[in-house]
């Protein structure tokens, strides 16, 4: 259900590019306006943590090139 490797920390969003899918502490929730469900499918959330490592990494690409536009 989480991270194979617990000592390399996946940045975890309140929510997941604004999907139904909300990370707290080291675990994955579908969450609708009815409830939340934990996630424990492995291969599933495998999934999620890849997509937030990825969302992450692109977020501080785009971050990195402001910063250097503003310094021109």
């Amino acid at each position: 259900m989480f991270s194979k490797n617990p000592s390399s920390p996946v940045p975890r969003p309140d929510r997941l590019a604004g999907s139904p899918v909300v990370g707290r502490g080291s675990q994955w929730w579908l969450v609708t306006g009815s409830g939340a469900i934990l996630s424990t499918d492995p291969v599933f959330t495998g999934e999620l943590d890849r997509f937030a490592a990825a969302m992450a990494a692109a977020d501080q690409a785009v971050a990195e090139l402001r910063a250097d536009r503003g310094r021109r």
